[in-house]
């Protein structure tokens, strides 16, 4: 039971854990700190309530990548695809992809994290699966520029740089599957 105990204490004072959670929480200071000097932020409880659940939801998430697997590339394809999802939804929520957030045509890439979440779960976590997972995840997201396109709208930039980070995580993905 005591080595139980000492092993779990030094797992939480781990450098890169607390590097991780200090930098969400400086993330989520930033704003304040840059309220207190300029007229130019102006951020209302529900942002700070909105940032603090985006970015802790990505660190738990994150969190619990590290523990289903050691591998390396298990955990870059984690982050990847967590780096994506959280861009894309903030990106909507703070100014919308596609012209201002209020826009109807933005809901389309908020499915798009939610499409990875719900395919993440069908494959279990399991890296093979994540691969596919975040292959479709990719070709999802090229779908919804190409409606975007064919609606008259420009968002090619953002679907690509999105589509190429969905398509890295998977190549992660994969590889971490040959490993294990």
């Amino acid at each position: 039971m005591t080595i139980t105990k000492a092993k779990h204490s030094r797992s939480l004072l781990n450098p890169w854990r607390l590097l991780g959670w200090g930098t969400i929480a400086g993330l989520i200071a930033l704003p304040a700190i840059a309220m207190r000097f300029t007229g130019e932020v102006d951020w209302t409880s529900e942002d700070f309530v909105f940032a603090t659940v985006m970015l802790g939801g990505v660190g738990l998430a994150f969190e619990l990548a590290v523990r289903a697997s050691g591998s390396w590339a298990y955990r870059g394809g984690a982050a990847l695809a967590l780096g994506a999802g959280l861009i894309t939804l903030w990106a909507n929520a703070a100014v919308g992809i596609v012209g201002d957030e209020d826009r109807l045509i933005n809901l389309w890439f908020n499915l798009i994290p939610l499409l990875a979440l719900f395919a993440a779960i069908g494959a279990r976590f399991w890296a093979r699966g994540m691969a596919v997972a975040m292959t479709a995840t990719a070709a999802a997201q090229i779908a919804v520029g190409v409606m975007v396109q064919l609606n008259g709208e420009f968002a090619w930039v953002f679907t690509l740089v999105l589509a190429a980070a969905w398509l890295a995580s998977a190549w992660l993905f994969r590889k971490a599957s040959a490993t294990s």
